[in-house]
């Protein structure tokens, strides 16, 4: 079998990257269908469904404190006061450190997670382990190039910070429920379309199939984005009593839990 040529270069045969470099990897991004009413049904009472019910998981490899940070972001579309955007339901990382600290600085929805992505050629492949379940698969080839010159790029994101009483007796909050905004700004580059398998498995801990479940072909595409600008900022409270049936989630992430555990 004879190996892809892995050498990426510029016309004039300069190297695109210094080698082994880990920064500016293309993001794997993966979008399919689902039902309107999970999408619905996941939104806390305050943001509000738009659009078409459409999953985007964002599988990144990005350096973070100083090494290569493996990711897989959930996204589902929401809008807060009028502003559209993304509601996301968990990130999952294989850095320990930079879990727990941004839950309690920005309400960032991160849990510990096990995510292979990597690209051979025109060979793309990638998997996410979450307790013992690969609960996400894809594997795929690159079919084609569309490069969108220098397209402008602004997204908004929604997570939500908030410390339930201690001791959780009663529907009582150290720090009530506020959503944070995350607005991005960049120019995405190039995009890569892909063909391939993408498979979601049962999983109690990553409940896709069930509470976010597939209803409509997959379209994936490998993405590089410049990015310029992001900010992090603590928007509007929500109401603490609706809220409160949201406040109980499996592992770090958004996913609906029950006290102590995934759901039952």
């Amino acid at each position: 079998m004879t190996e892809p040529d892995t050498t990426y270069t510029t016309d004039e045969g300069a190297p695109l990257t210094s080698p082994g470099e880990v920064g500016g990897w293309p993001k794997l991004t993966i979008k399919y269908p689902t039902e309107p009413e999970a999408v619905e049904a996941l939104l806390p009472v305050g943001l509000e469904a738009v659009g078409d019910p459409i999953v985007e998981l964002g599988i990144y490899c990005v350096p973070v404190h100083g090494e290569p940070e493996y990711g897989i972001s959930t996204k589902i579309p929401a809008s807060f006061r009028g502003v559209r955007g993304q509601y996301t339901i968990g990130i999952g990382i294989d850095q320990e450190q930079a879990i727990f600290i941004s839950r309690e600085t920005n309400g960032q929805p991160k849990f510990p997670c096990s995510v292979q992505f990597y690209r051979l050629g025109d060979l793309v492949r990638a998997h996410a382990l979450h307790q013992g379940t690969t609960f996400m698969s894809y594997d795929g080839r690159v079919t084609g190039t569309r490069t969108p010159l220098g397209e402008a790029v602004v997204k908004n994101e929604w997570w939500i910070k908030a410390m339930r009483g201690v001791g959780a007796a009663g529907n009582t909050w150290d720090f009530p429920p506020h959503v944070v905004r995350v607005r991005t700004e960049g120019t995405t580059s190039r995009i890569e379309t892909l063909e391939g398998e993408f498979v979601l498995r049962e999983s109690r801990w990553d409940p896709y199939t069930e509470l976010l479940p597939q209803v409509g072909p997959a379209v994936a595409e490998l993405v590089t984005t410049r990015f310029t600008a992001r900010d992090i900022t603590l928007d509007y409270p929500l109401d603490p009593d609706a809220f409160w049936p949201y406040a109980d989630t499996i592992g770090g992430s958004r996913w609906p839990g029950t006290r102590g555990g995934p759901r039952a």
